[in-house]
């Protein structure tokens, strides 16, 4: 059996390698499927007798052995399925049991959270005496607040305009991944800080026009996405606050926070411009408590027993 299954692979390998695929990738597909014709031949167990389980069997083998993260067995069973999948339209296997298999994907690890009170802490902390770093921190401060109050991503940030701001309503127009428009609001906080920090702006560049980047350095030039997350970190820093922060982060906070005083799931995936709306359900993930809340608030069979 496992001279034959070998050959069939010596053939598939051939293949492969006529379709240009490079040395490395042709090694890696003998490692995995030798592995697999080899743990086979340990079973006395014939290519085409192999089913679901035993392929199931052999990657708990090969973590308990080799000690593979998921990547490294989602690679194996790759290798395995195409090979099969080539054998069974070359007639050489009867069916190919492992076509439909597939590994169980990890969770996507939760964001990193912070509370509420140490984003008050960076957003509230006292402003630089210095005109200088007093004006810097006028403009941090707006990204700062736009971050947390609309739950932006970095790269809209960074490429927001003049025009994309209505004052008086409080709406941002936000241009977001693959140049999907969508209208945000923001609070009265963020608009406070906003219109300090276009004070600021035309003392630096005079008077600004529509199409003008909102956030800017000292010599008029947009903010690089870079400086726009060094900036964040040395706020942080300033405010003595021992967490690693970044764009990403606040927009995070945003979301848990919002989820967490309103419930509002949809909402929330709105504003945040998430496409799909399991994206944002993983923020549910963040407060169980709230969870325990409203399942005790809501549910018929959840009222305690009174004693």
């Amino acid at each position: 059996m496992q001279q034959g299954a070998m050959q069939l692979l010596s053939i598939w390998l051939k293949e492969r390698k006529i379709q240009n695929q490079s040395e490395h990738t042709l090694d890696a597909y003998f490692r995995d499927v030798s592995g697999f014709i080899d743990f086979c031949y340990s079973k006395n167990l014939e290519l085409n007798a192999v089913e679901a389980s035993d392929l199931r069997e052999y990657l708990a083998y090969k973590v308990e052995k080799d000690g593979l993260n998921s990547t490294s067995l989602q690679r194996h069973l790759t290798s395995i399925r195409q090979f099969m999948k080539w054998a069974n339209e070359a007639k050489h296997l009867q069916m190919n049991p492992v076509n439909d298999f597939k590994i169980k994907r990890q969770s996507r690890p939760l964001p990193g959270m912070i509370d509420i009170e140490t984003v008050k802490q960076i957003l509230d902390q006292k402003a630089p005496e210095k005109p200088i770093e007093h004006q810097l921190w006028l403009r941090d401060k707006a990204i700062l607040e736009l971050l947390y109050s609309s739950g932006l991503r970095l790269a809209e940030v960074q490429g927001l305009n003049i025009r994309d701001i209505d004052f008086s309503r409080r709406l941002l127009r936000i241009t977001g991944k693959g140049n999907k428009t969508r209208i945000v609001p923001f609070g009265s906080k963020a608009r406070e800080s906003l219109v300090e920090w276009l004070k600021v702006y035309q003392i630096w560049v005079g008077t600004f026009v529509q199409d003008s980047p909102v956030f800017i350095s000292q010599k008029g030039n947009a903010l690089t996405p870079r400086q726009i997350e060094n900036r964040v970190k040395l706020q942080a820093q300033r405010a003595g606050v021992s967490v690693d922060l970044h764009p990403h982060l606040l927009r995070h906070c945003f979301a848990s926070h919002m989820l967490s005083n309103s419930g509002d799931l949809r909402a929330v995936q709105e504003m945040l411009g998430h496409s799909s709306l399991s994206t944002t359900q993983i923020y549910t993930q963040l407060d169980f408590d709230r969870l325990a809340q409203v399942y005790d608030q809501t549910h018929p069979r959840a009222s305690k027993v009174k004693t």
